[in-house]
Parts: structure tokens; sequence; C-alpha cells
């Protein structure tokens, strides 16, 4: 029959065989080890089982110690990325965790089973270890400081169409609009940014977005009213805005289609562009000095 050693690491089972610090093997400058009698008098399998309480871990690693290594590890982290010499052979990932197996053999690796002091070459080594190590990261879910890097990189896009949108009715509706007003807008819309990064820390996501989007927006309706001398511009002008903070608040939200919601969303951006500016002669514009 085989032997069963227990070792509750968190209560200290008297049952059990007590870990003690120091790893006993060369080269290795941290670990536990644990003396176990009557390995020599036994003749059948040793089961060891370690009850381990990890905190604050970024992965966890394995290194294919034994002839036959089967592992299998479950989870509810939903975001798992395997790494390190080994993949696994079965794995399941779904929104409720991630279980996944390995089944690896001693010829994966390039150290042995059994080793000699007179053969050290072929025993354990820290480079030996870390070159077989397998195993998993948990990967950060997609947090507010996360969110607002990516809004960012549509920020220039979302300035330049806003800009064009400005030029727009300086040509179709013959306004006079200085450069300083452009910055100023650009200015008003860079510190939607700033505002949603602020609020995020303090309040949901969701609820910052809004905020940030809607002072963003109501501050560039207050001046538009006066620089674009027109109710109606000035109503285009909010609903462009409303529309493009909703379309950047969907694209956060997508994470597996993200980047494709929003380069589709930014050629049918370009596409009403084009067709904004078909009939728009400009070299007669330039010669009459408009």
């Amino acid at each position: 029959m085989p032997r069963q050693l227990f070792q509750d690491a968190g209560r200290g089972d008297p049952d059990g065989v007590p870990l003690v610090p120091g790893s006993k093997l060369k080269g290795f400058a941290s670990g536990v080890h644990a003396r176990v009698a009557g390995l020599r008098e036994n003749t059948g399998d040793i089961a060891l089982r370690l009850d381990l309480t990890v905190n604050g871990s970024g992965g966890i690693r394995f290194t294919p110690a034994a002839g036959e290594n089967r592992i299998r590890f479950s989870s509810p982290w939903p975001d798992p990325s395997f790494q390190g010499a080994f993949l696994p052979a079965e794995r399941t990932v779904g929104a409720t965790g991630f279980e996944a197996a390995w089944q690896l053999s001693q010829y994966g690796r390039d150290y042995a089973q059994q080793w000699t002091d007179q053969d050290a070459a072929a025993g354990l080594t820290p480079n030996s270890v870390a070159g077989s190590l397998f195993g998993v990261n948990f990967l950060a879910g997609i947090d507010a400081y996360r969110n607002v890097e990516r809004a960012i990189k549509y920020g220039v896009l979302f300035i330049a169409l806003m800009f064009a949108v400005f030029f727009l009715f300086e040509i179709l509706c013959g306004l006079r609009l200085h450069p300083l007003q452009y910055t100023l807008v650009g200015l008003a819309l860079g510190l939607f940014y700033l505002g949603l990064l602020s609020r995020s820390e303090f309040i949901a996501f969701g609820w910052a977005y809004a905020a940030a989007a809607a002072a963003t927006t109501l501050l560039i309706a207050y001046y538009g009213i006066r620089v674009l001398r027109s109710g109606w511009r000035t109503l285009l002008i909010v609903a462009m805005l409303a529309a493009i903070y909703g379309f950047l608040y969907i694209a956060l939200q997508l994470q597996d289609y993200s980047l494709l919601f929003g380069a589709a969303g930014l050629f049918v951006v370009l596409a009403v562009l084009f067709h904004a500016t078909r009939n728009i002669d400009w070299y007669a514009r330039d010669e009459n000095g408009v």
C-alpha cells in the first residue's frame, strides 16, 4: 500500500511532516524542505500532498522534475496566458475561469532524474530549471487606467475630425475662424482625457466617462454658439461630439472586437467627409481668396 504524507502549510498539521527553511540543493538560494523517514524500507509509491496558499502572485510556474509529469490546473481567473517551455495538452478558457492540463515526460528537460556529486553537470541547477519551467500568467483585466490609455489612442483622430468640421463650416458657411479658436477647441478636447482619468480614480469608469464627456461637450457648445454664430451649427457640433464619445465608449467595452469596431467607425467617418467635400472646388476657393 502506498504511504500517504500530509503537510498543511497553513495550519501545521501534526500528522504531517514539517517543512523547514532551505532548499538543500546547490545553487538554489531559497526554498523549503522536509526530512521524510522510512523511505528505504518502503517498496511502494509514496504520495505527497502540500496545501499552500499563495497571495499576490501574477503567475505560477512548474518544473517537470518527475519521470512522468501530469499537472491539472484550474482557476476562476478569466484571462490566462500560458507561458514557458511547454504548453498545456488540454485547455478550456471561459468567462468563469480556465482549466489546463499538462502531460510531460523527463525527455523534455536537460537534467537527469538521478545524479551524484561526481556527475554534478547532470543535476538540477538554476539554469537547467529555468529552461524547463512552464505555467500560466494571470493577465490583469482592463481597468480604468487601461481604458484611458486605449481612449487616448483615438485622441488625435477625434481632434482632427473636429477641426475638419469647423473648417467645413468656414468653407461652406463663409465663416472666418482664427487659429487660436482651433487651439482652444483642441485644448477642450484634450482636457476630456485628463478629466476622465482624474474622475475614474474615485468613481466607476462609466460615470467618470459620462461626466468628462458631458463637461467637454457643454464647454465646446458654449464656445461654439458665439464662434459659429448659429444655433443649428452648435447643435450639429453637440450631436457629433455625442456620437464620437458614444462610439469611443462602445469601442472601449469591446475587448475582442475593439480594433475592428474602431477601424470600421473611422472608415464611415472618412466616407462622410468625402461625401461632404466632393463638390468643393478648392482651386477656385484659393483663387478667389476665400
